[in-house]
């Protein structure tokens, strides 16, 4: 487990927060109750105003607004969304990249751009899990700046759209109307990366105007941002458990399979890796409103960003993988600690360097259309229709490898970090010769349309009756290329050439400069991005070329009411939701040759939900929800993607399941709220989910005309493949008859479990404090989660009983922040603790995951006059690792281990 240590600088800036107030002036409590969103200026204010949306719900929510948002020292709006109770982030390339809710991950995660469902999708490297195909939402694709609030809704209610189990998120960017009058903004930045050692700018404004006594507003704002990181560490592609003759000699001797060597868990790859991401993101936004009369308001919105990035992979490495051809190896030295081999010292060994360069890019639109109108005192129509379209493309991943046989090689991991040292012939140009080329395009495309009318009948004061329908059409496609020939070293010779091996100076190893292949180099001096492309239709490579469609009708209806009980305010909706989703999915079945089929597939529900709130004394709620909702199926589990084998009388069908259905679970929440002041405010809630399946792999054994009524397609075409492959013309073959088994093996819906825990948020101005101290204040919270799922193997039994994947047990955030008329301070930190990636590991490990995480930010303000502020921010002050594991949670091998350095941010902005 990792020590965590603070550095001299985040001592020096929490002491300067304290220290800031003496030399401040007094201030006064904040200003009266707002109850709705507001923007201002003012930190203090904005933790209000999101105080009062919490308040005012009949459901459980958190929100954040306003310049709280611009406040908080955050690269994106996943960073942003971490102060909120019970959201845990997770990153890529030192930024938040994707957020889980209560323990349940991005999948179970609906985002609302301005009222509307969409996915943004971005890529990463291979550890975090590269290009998104799945329904997460990858928050990095945003700036913060952009949004004047975020609101996660943690409990359904029948007017929110079906598909989340986790959270609603509910993304709301500025409109002219939020403001009075005309507004001007603008502010610039530049930050500094320590380990990247480069100087990156950013910039943003807004514009804001109403127009014909307020009738019509225009709002315009456009926001920009470079950030270079070296992101640099040590991985091991996970260990692997004992393979026979694994090494060949120990001391020169043979040894056998059955020597504790070969027995223990051995790293695949051992390396040092050095990744260098440059990013550029550009957003903006336009929102036109007009008001012709009091009860008409149109509101047309859009949102538009561009996030592009180029990424270099550099790896120092042994292979050892199984497979591979280390039987030669001779062991001089070892350590075995439990079952593993943490230390060896070895000749004989095979090397790798490896040069990858990724160019990928998202843009992402959309716009929506809302009209609000009201008939008399009693009626009101609220419609919205919107397109959102986020396509990332990644037209280069390009990769060269060189090897060198025969090598030393020590690997030391002893000590948490390890310690990787390559013999004297692997910094000589003449040890290396190529050995692949790879190059792999892919692009993953979700495009959404929706169209939507709610309707709002007051049957008596205190009593509301609401019914809608929304129709939503979302089209999902990816794809992947690479070489029609194979990745071979496609006629590469690098000793013809001293230019086509270069040096790198890493910031990892002994300091000796690696030897590289010149990737540019080779690639124009052989033409090698000219070379045909095909989709790869190999058996690892069909899950990357698939579509999925779905188009949902939905309608609800909900009764809010708003009365007394015994003279105490109670208030809350009950309602029910009903959706249909009509499903087509396309992928290919790997027959010879490969074929495309498409697979149509059909389900619907009925969702109840009830919120409830009381408040039996002044300013103390209890709240209650009930509700019941669904999460759909991962979008790659879906694809209709099949491999067939025939071999005798083995007849396999194995990979996706178009005909998934959703994940569905019931949901309670029982919560006390206390508004002890304005501004102050403590609340617990308990919260439990009844998870009645969960999406696995299973086995099965059945005859064909019991398979063909579930996957009609793919088995039919298994069939047809096997006839024309066999001998028999014009009917079955002799191991192809339909009244024959077949073995069968893919996802299902498997049991579910249960997920139980509770929530404490507290935030207060220290007004009752003298003096300065009156300008401090905190806002914190805290949650605790556990989970009990049960995870099958492919005969159907129960293999392991763990919790759900990315869930963890306990987060935290804390902000002590001071703000007076001149000076704003605040210092930030979010913990995350240890969860699993995958509860059944691979390669023979029990299970892997990824330890935990704490992060300290700080900003800081001072405000010259009404119109200037000067900023300095500063961010992960802790230096925290991306520190991924293997093994069991009393043997922890390290996989993947990576830091990313501080960074700071010197800014001014101006408001008029």
């Amino acid at each position: 487990m990792r020590k965590f240590k603070l550095n001299p600088i985040v001592l020096a800036m929490m002491a300067g927060t304290l220290s800031m107030g003496a030399y401040a002036q007094d201030q006064g409590a904040g200003d009266d109750t707002v109850e709705e969103v507001i923007v201002t200026g003012s930190f203090r204010d904005s933790l209000q105003n999101a105080m009062n949306i919490k308040r005012n719900q009949s459901g459980f929510t958190d929100s954040i607004v306003a310049s709280d948002i611009a406040e908080f020292p955050d690269n994106n709006l996943a960073e942003s969304l971490q102060r909120i109770s019970g959201v845990a982030i997770t990153r890529s390339g030192g930024e938040g990249r994707q957020i889980a809710v209560r323990g349940l991950g991005s999948a179970f995660t609906t985002v609302r751009l301005n009222g509307m469902e969409t996915i943004s999708t971005t890529g990463g490297t291979d550890a975090v899990g590269g290009n998104n195909r799945s329904r997460g939402f990858d928050f990095n694709t945003f700036t913060s700046d952009l949004f004047s609030s975020l609101t996660v809704r943690k409990t359904g209610s029948a007017e929110i759209a079906e598909g989340s189990l986790g959270a609603t998120v509910d993304l709301k960017a500025a409109q002219p109307f939020d403001y009075d009058g005309f507004v001007f903004t603008a502010s610039g930045q530049l930050g500094y990366n320590e380990d990247a050692e480069k100087t990156n700018p950013a910039t943003s404004f807004l514009v804001s105007n109403t127009f014909a006594d307020g009738k019509f507003g225009a709002l315009f704002s456009l926001s920009y941002s470079e950030r270079d990181v070296k992101d640099e560490g040590t991985s091991t592609v996970r260990w692997s458990e004992a393979s026979a003759n694994r090494f060949g000699f120990l001391n020169g001797a043979p040894i056998t399979a059955s020597h504790e060597v070969n027995s223990s868990f051995k790293p695949r790859i051992p390396r040092y890796d050095s990744y260098t991401h440059e990013m550029e993101r550009l957003g903006s936004s336009l929102s036109l409103q007009f008001r012709p009369t009091d009860t008409t308001e149109i509101s047309l919105d859009g949102l538009w960003a561009k996030f592009d990035t180029t990424r270099q992979e550099l790896f120092m490495q042994a292979s050892l993988n199984p497979g591979t051809n280390v039987t030669t190896g001779n062991v001089l030295d070892y350590e075995i600690q439990g079952d593993t081999l943490v230390y060896a010292d070895l000749a004989g060994i095979r090397l790798l360097s490896e040069n990858r360069f990724d160019e990928a890019s998202t843009d992402f639109s959309q716009g929506t259309l809302n009209v609000k109108q009201e008939f008399g005192e009693s009626f009101r129509v609220n419609a919205m229709y919107g397109e959102t379209k986020s396509d990332y493309d990644n037209p280069i991943q390009n990769t060269l490898l060189m090897q060198a046989s025969n090598q030393r090689f020590t690997y030391d991991y002893r000590g948490y970090t390890p310690t990787l040292t390559f013999g004297d012939a692997a910094y000589e140009k003449a040890s290396w010769v190529a050995t692949a080329v790879r190059q792999r395009p892919q692009s993953t495309l979700n495009e959404s349309e929706a169209a939507k009318i709610n309707f709002e009948y007051d049957l008596a004061d205190g009593l509301t009756f609401k019914f809608g329908v929304e129709q939503k059409e979302f089209n999902f496609s990816t794809d992947q290329y690479s070489y029609q020939g194979g990745e071979g070293a496609n006629g590469v010779n690098i000793q013809s050439n001293p230019d086509f091996i270069s040096e790198y100076k890493a910031g990892v190893g002994d300091g000796r400069a690696w030897l590289i292949p010149n990737r540019a180099a080779i690639m124009e001096a052989y033409n090698l991005f000219d070379l045909p492309m095909v989709i790869n239709t190999s058996s690892t490579a069909t899950t990357g070329t698939y579509d999925v469609s779905e188009e949902t009708l939905g309608y609800f209806v909900q009764v809010d009411f708003e009365t007394e009980i015994a003279g105490m305010p109670f208030r809350g909706d009950v309602g029910v939701r009903r959706f249909d989703t009509e499903q087509s999915t396309s992928g290919y079945i790997l027959t010879t040759p490969a074929q495309w089929i498409t697979v149509d597939h059909d389900y619907s529900d009925t969702l109840p939900s009830l919120n409830l709130s009381l408040e039996p004394v002044e300013d103390f709620l209890l709240r209650a929800s009930y509700s019941e909702g669904i999460s759909r199926a991962g979008l790659s589990s879906l694809t209709p993607a099949t491999s067939v084998t025939v071999n005798g009388t083995n007849r396999q069908v194995s990979g996706s399941n178009p005909f998934l259905e959703p994940t569905k679970a019931k949901s309670y929440d029982l919560g006390a709220e206390w508004y002890f002041s304005e501004e102050g405010m403590i609340a617990l809630t308990l919260f439990k989910k009844e998870i009645a399946s969960h999406i696995q792999s299973l086995n099965s054994s059945r005859v064909y005309s019991e398979l063909a009524s579930e996957l009609s397609l793919p088995i039919q075409a298994a069939i047809d493949a096997c006839t024309k492959n066999g001998a028999a013309l014009g009917g079955y073959g002799a191991n192809c008859n339909e009244n024959l088994e077949w073995q069968y093996t893919v996802p299902t819906n498997g049991p579910g479990g249960d997920l139980d825990g509770y929530e404490i948020s507290y935030q207060q101005p220290f007004t009752f404090l003298p003096g300065v101290w009156g300008n401090f204040g905190f806002i914190g919270s805290y949650t605790s989660i556990e989970s009990d799922m049960d995870y099958l193997n492919t005969a159907g039994l129960v293999q392991a009983t763990k919790p759900l994947v990315d869930l963890s047990d306990e987060t935290t955030s804390a902000t002590l922040y001071y703000e007076d008329d001149a000076f704003s301070a605040r210092v930030s930190a979010a913990t995350r603790s240890g969860y699993l990636t995958y509860p059944v590991g691979r390669d023979g490990n029990v299970e892997e995951g990824v330890n935990e995480t704490f992060n300290v930010d700080a900003s800081f303000g001072y405000q010259l006059n009404d119109n200037w502020k000067f900023t300095f921010e500063a961010l992960n002050l802790t230096d925290e690792v991306d520190d991924q594991w293997v093994g069991t949670e009393d043997e922890k091998r390290l996989s993947y281990y990576h830091s990313t350095g501080r960074q700071y941010y010197l800014g001014v902005q101006y408001k008029y």
